[in-house]
């Protein structure tokens, strides 16, 4: 595993972490530098953005929704986030039949550096998504885009009348002791330790660590660090935050290709040598995480990687790189 971890480092990540567990075994690593000058080792129990990890956090507080009856998967959500098509539905968000447009797709690069302390309200994001043109009809096709879990959140505070960061933290961190995952809301600043995040702009590599994550918000804003998603996905899988009907709906997946598929808020993927893993993958603004875990939770793992490179390593080559 550390020769895996320094291969990507070889390969252009500026550092890596891992936590893996196997049964009663846990394996602990890091690789490269956490940033470029002056030059730091990276902390294996550091803290980095999860980005789009977020998303399983998020579909978990609706299942709960669900769980309490104050919701039902098939029905629209409209009448609940004024502007959204009475045609989609809770489960079509979740899953990412919606056929909503990826509001991130209209981000420009050089704004994440120009804006990078400013909030931005989900309703600007919603608005984003819902002016352009569905990409196909509810329930007709697959295609991921962050605007469904910013509906998701608005529905979660709509519902329940409370903040969407509150309900996270009452509903998931407060319950499994997760002590270490935050919702930033327009804190810039990460805690320590973490490693510098980059991304290239206008030919230079800019440290992008500090910035206002409030854009991404339910769809990818939590921080965290790989032994407490490690916990969480272990809460997941495991039952222990959802009933049995909810926890049967959220591993229901829509198949996408012949090794990958999405359920409400988690993806499937199978490895070359037939492994079945669940998890998520994340990436905001020069982080990269990737958090899979068997179905009976006898691996796991997590890694979080840092870069200075465009070029990420590709999802089901690392699950195999690590798990083969």
């Amino acid at each position: 595993m550390q020769a895996y971890l320094d291969s990507l480092v070889d390969d252009g990540a500026a550092g890596v972490l891992l936590h893996y567990r196997s049964g009663d075994q846990t394996w602990v690593g890091s690789s490269g530098r956490s940033q470029l000058d002056p030059d730091r080792p990276v902390d294996p129990d550091g803290w980095f953005r999860v980005g789009s990890v977020t998303k399983t956090f998020t579909a978990v507080l609706v299942l709960q929704l669900v769980a309490e009856g104050k919701l039902r998967l098939d029905d629209p959500v409209g009448e609940w986030v004024p502007g959204v098509p009475d045609s989609i539905s809770l489960r079509q968000l979740l899953n990412h039949t919606s056929g909503l447009y990826n509001y991130t797709d209209d981000l420009p690069a050089d704004r994440h550096l120009r804006d990078r302390y400013l909030h931005r309200d989900p309703a600007e994001a919603l608005r984003t998504g819902l002016a352009k043109a569905r990409l196909f009809e509810p329930g007709g096709s697959w295609s991921y885009s962050n605007t469904n879990y910013i509906v998701l959140g608005l529905l979660v505070e709509a519902v329940t009348g409370k903040a969407y960061a509150d309900e996270v933290r009452t509903r998931v961190l407060e319950r499994l002791g997760l002590e270490r995952t935050l919702l930033p809301g327009d804190d810039v600043d990460l805690p320590e330790p973490h490693a510098r995040g980059y991304l290239q702009i206008a030919g230079e590599w800019v440290d992008l660590a500090r910035f206002n994550a409030s854009q991404a918000w339910a769809a990818g804003e939590i921080v965290s660090t790989a032994a407490d998603l490690n916990r969480f996905y272990a809460a997941v899988l495991g039952g222990k935050l959802l009933g049995e009907p909810e926890q049967e709906a959220m591993l229901t997946v829509v198949p996408v290709d012949d090794s990958f598929g999405y359920a409400l808020g988690i993806e499937r993927r199978r490895l070359p040598d037939g492994q079945v893993v669940w998890g998520h993958t994340g990436g905001i603004f020069g982080y990269q995480t990737i958090s899979y875990h068997a179905a009976d939770l006898s691996r796991q793992l997590t890694l979080s990687y840092t870069g200075t490179t465009l070029v990420v390593p590709e999802t089901g080559q690392v699950l195999a790189g690590l798990l083969s």
